[in-house]
């Protein structure tokens, strides 16, 4: 029989390829452990049918992660699962996990390919298709990355544009790097998930049900080929009788996984339609923004556990570590990768997974400080005790602010290793007379119990004294004394004591001091402390309501908004407008009542001072405010019963740098509404520009829409976002839109919902999951978020806002040193230094037994990227570690040319 527009046409009948797959949420509406022993159950069946039919194929969803689950129940299993990927009838892989490639960092998305393709190589293969089924919407440099693991096709479905009208067309990223993509139309991953239903009464037999697959899906491949039709859904199973009902048929269909489908595909991307970066469109198929700003407390778990991780702990490791600590990081690294799942890190599951997610990112975080505690340690031995290091994460010289405890008697003073002063400033003095009190002596064996080893109140006894005459006993602490001591010396020197006692514990004079500090690119610096203190070159102030450091002036005003000015004229006003109103959606999406109330005004403002300069200057400005204390669904409206609220703004400026800090504090005890932070616009913008992913994404005001979802112009942005001559330096993923006709930026602190999904819901028309409820996605509680306010100049953030991301995200790490008191502070030692303009380094790791770096151009323009450090050799490698072109090193420099936007993985040799 002929099938669909090929029969009318009187052309040669078109094969269908059948994919059986199924679609695995590892944790989502239920968590991970429940959703497990569905997976076993479903996958014991699989294999049986596979080994006992020849004619069976499965793609595992393009995660290995439900490969690695089933295995660590049925390890028995393993051999029979390799056998089958080596058979090529068992796709296994590309990716370790389906992740959301906006909500965790680019580093991350290439963590999880080399884990994934990793994994699936030891069992025999990988399957070299980048496919991403169900991400909600794709970043823009995802095509090179694909492209830099050796992988030529994509395979995608939410996000696709409307202007897109067949399956096949060139992804592009950025740099220009293409991949040829495949639309999943007519229901993604599940296109074909009905097709060998048992039909219902009347329902068309399945000939009449291919035929019609056939013709919906004729139109989007012009140029002919055979059809891809996607057996599988969320969690299923196919049907146990799949093969003999497609030999039974008598039609063109056959078996087989995606990978044996694309292999008949040409990767060209010749003559086919062109979509250069990111995929983010409304117009064929939801894409659920509201998960950027659902549970945003595990948007910032994730940020800071990446950055631990990345920026930290494995570059500590490779470059001053002499030992091996990889272990460690592998298992941070699972965990970052694991939380990076599109039902986890969005927040969009139960409160279950929610918690689960969230200590999975606290794990991946206490790992990563376990290695960089290691590390510092280690080289901590040779700075003296009341001395300290410091760590330089990024790979430029830079001075950065450090809070260090220091002993001193009057003012205080730094100077480094190399003897060159340190400004600081006291930030707070600590007690000497930590206890003195008058004790019977009957009670002095059960005080000596408080001392634990050599620790009493937190600190180490450094000495003691009984004084008989005086019915004295003395001890004396100090944050590390290092000296021996034993506590049966003391009880000995109290034997028989009688009468009352006077017992004193007095600590060595110290300080908590704010210190700039100069450290050499991912180097360390020790410093010292010395009588006097050093004085910055452009101090900071505190004047009531005003903060100054030169760069930039930062006025408090009566409503509680700030006004910005710098030396070069940049006036900025309204910066901090807090604005609560309602949301009656779910973790999906947001939804305001049709009847909303915003709150933006304040009751009541203060201005209350916190510290005055010169390195560092703050004030607290206290907002009151009365929040609708519920949503009312009923009435489609806010409650009128109301919560108090009080926000707490502290704006912070330090010496030297150029931009203002800001963290706003508030206990959330309201429902049901979402809370954002608005900024006025130096100047009207047209567009947007938010960094994330090895790129900055240029976006328009508005979205593209054209499914069944609200095409609200929210979007996420990582390191930046900027708009209008006004850059946010953002600590973690952050829903963000350009408001008011580009006039004014809001960002998303806070986003209170208690559904995963609502059936109702009037910012979509189809449920994204069941309405199950989430009380603990209405983020009750204390609340917290950080971000700093720079103005630029031009339309387009250049290298400064770039440069002060970097900065404002990493700052300088410290350890106390412990080594003998005469052994003199080491002096400073570089690292690995990388320049050019717009040129981040998103990773810097031991591999292999070399030092690997990777780095992205941020930039427009070609630009050169120079390296130097202690290295004899280097070779740029692709993302897999394959080596490519050798580089020339001439005195422990080399440099590589980069294309605009361009990703580039250098290995080192070091000396």
């Amino acid at each position: 029989m002929r099938v669909g527009n090929a029969e009318r046409a009187g052309s040669p009948e078109r094969e269908i390829v059948v994919v059986p797959h199924t679609h695995w949420d590892r944790e989502w509406y239920l968590p991970f452990q429940r959703f497990r022993l569905r997976l076993v159950s479903l996958l014991d069946g699989v294999l049986d049918r596979m080994e006992a039919d020849p004619r069976w194929h499965f793609t595992l969803d393009g995660q290995m992660a439900a490969v690695d689950d089933y295995l660590e129940i049925r390890p028995e299993r393993r051999d029979r699962v390799a056998a089958l990927v080596r058979e090529g009838r068992l796709a296994v892989g590309p990716w370790q996990i389906l992740h959301d490639e906006f909500l965790c960092s680019g580093e991350n998305i290439v963590r999880n390919l080399q884990m994934g393709m990793a994994r699936a190589e030891e069992l025999g293969a990988a399957m070299m298709v980048g496919y991403l089924p169900d991400q909600f919407g794709h970043c823009a440099q995802m095509p090179q990355i694909l492209r830099l693991a050796g992988i030529e096709h994509a395979c995608v479905w939410r996000g696709v544009p409307d202007r897109v009208r067949t399956c096949a067309f060139a992804w592009e990223a950025p740099d220009g790097t293409a991949v040829r993509a495949h639309y999943l139309p007519g229901g993604g991953y599940g296109n074909a998930a009905s097709m060998f239903e048992e039909p219902a009464a009347g329902a068309p037999p399945l000939a009449g049900r291919v035929a019609g697959f056939a013709e919906a899906m004729g139109r989007w491949y012009p140029r002919g080929g055979p059809l891809l039709a996607m057996y599988g859904a969320d969690h299923t199973a196919p049907a146990p009788d799949l093969a003999d009902r497609v030999a039974a048929s008598g039609l063109a269909m056959r078996l087989d996984t995606l990978a044996g489908y694309f292999a008949g595909e040409r990767p060209s991307v010749d003559g086919l339609p062109h979509v250069r970066g990111e995929l983010r469109s409304h117009a064929r198929a939801n894409i659920l923004p509201g998960v950027i700003s659902a549970r945003v407390r595990l948007k910032q778990l994730m940020g800071r556990a990446e950055r631990r991780v990345e920026r930290y702990a494995e570059p500590l490791t490779a470059l001053w570590y002499a030992g091996d600590a990889q272990r460690f990081l592998d298992l941070a690294w699972r965990r970052l990768v694991e939380a990076s799942c599109h039902d986890s890190v969005t927040g969009c599951g139960c409160d279950e997974t929610a918690e689960q997610v969230a200590a999975h990112m606290a794990e991946a975080d206490q790992l990563g400080r376990a290695v960089c505690d290691l590390v510092t340690a280690e080289r901590a031995a040779s700075v003296p005790l009341g001395s300290h290091l410091v760590f330089n994460p990024s790979p430029a010289r830079r001075t950065g602010l450090v809070t260090l405890d220091i002993p001193c008697e009057g003012e205080p003073g730094l100077v480094t290793g190399d003897g060159r002063p340190v400004p600081v400033q006291t930030l707070d003095i600590a007690p000497t007379v930590l206890d003195d009190a008058v004790h019977p002596a009957s009670e002095l064996p059960v005080l000596l119990e408080r001392v634990y080893g050599r620790v009493l109140f937190g600190q180490e006894i450094r000495d003691w004294s009984v004084s008989r005459e005086e019915r004295t006993l003395t001890f004396q602490v100090t944050s590390r004394a290092g000296v021996p001591f034993d506590i049966g010396d003391v009880r000995e020197a109290l034997r028989d004591a009688d009468g009352e006692w006077r017992v004193r514990i007095l600590a060595d004079p110290r300080r908590t001091v704010a210190a700039l500090v100069d450290v050499p690119a991912l180097g360390l610096t020790a410093v010292r402390p010395v009588p006097g203190a050093g004085e910055p070159d452009g101090p900071v102030r505190a004047e009531r309501n005003v903060l100054d450091n030169g760069l930039l002036r930062a006025e408090v005003h009566a409503d509680g908004t700030l006004g910005l000015r710098t030396p070069s004229g940049h006036v900025v006003e309204g910066v901090g407008r807090i604005v609560d109103g309602g949301d009656l959606g779910d973790s999906y999406n947001y939804a305001p009542p049709a009847r909303d109330r915003i709150v933006g005004d304040p009751l009541t403002v203060d201005v209350e001072p916190v510290s005055g300069g010169p390195l560092v200057a703050a004030l607290d400005i206290v907002r009151t405010y009365r929040w609708p204390a519920s949503g009312d669904l009923p009435g489609d409206a806010r409650s009128e019963a109301e919560e108090d609220a009080t926000v707490v703004t502290r704006a912070e400026l330090r010496a030297g740098e150029p931009f203002l800090r800001l963290r706003v504090t508030f206990d959330n005890r309201s429902d049901d509404h979402r809370v954002r932070l608005h900024l006025s616009l130096p100047r009207q913008a047209h567009s947007s520009f938010a960094e994330g992913q090895f790129a900055i994404t240029e976006r328009g005001l508005t979205a593209e829409g054209g499914f069944g979802e609200r095409p609200v112009p929210t979007y996420p942005a990582s390191g930046f976002v900027a708009a209008g001559g006004l850059a946010v330096l953002l600590e973690h993923a952050t829903e963000y839109e350009i408001a008011g006709a580009g006039r004014e930026m809001a960002l998303t602190l806070l986003r209170a919902v208690g559904y995963l999904s609502r059936d109702r819901n009037a910012y979509r028309d189809q449920p994204a999951g069941p309405q199950l409820p989430t009380p603990g996605a209405q983020c009750r509680g204390e609340r917290a978020v950080g971000m700093a306010i720079m103005p630029y100049d031009g339309e387009r953030p250049g290298a400064g806002v770039v440069r002060a991301a970097e900065e404002y995200r990493h700052d300088l790490l410290t350890a106390a040193g412990y080594g003998h008191m005469s052994v003199p502070a080491p002096a400073s030692r570089e690292g690995i230094a990388i320049s050019g303009d717009g040129v981040v380094m998103t990773s810097l790791r031991a591999r292999d037994g070399w030092v690997e770096t990777r780095m992205a151009a941020q930039s427009e323009q070609p630009v050169t990227a120079v390296l130097s450090g202690g290295f004899t050799e280097a070779v740029r490698v692709d993302l897999r570690g394959r080596p490519g072109i050798p580089l020339d090193v001439h005195g422990g420099t080399a440099t590589l040319a980069l294309r605009p936007w361009e990703i580039a993985t250098v290995r080192l040799r070091m000396r």
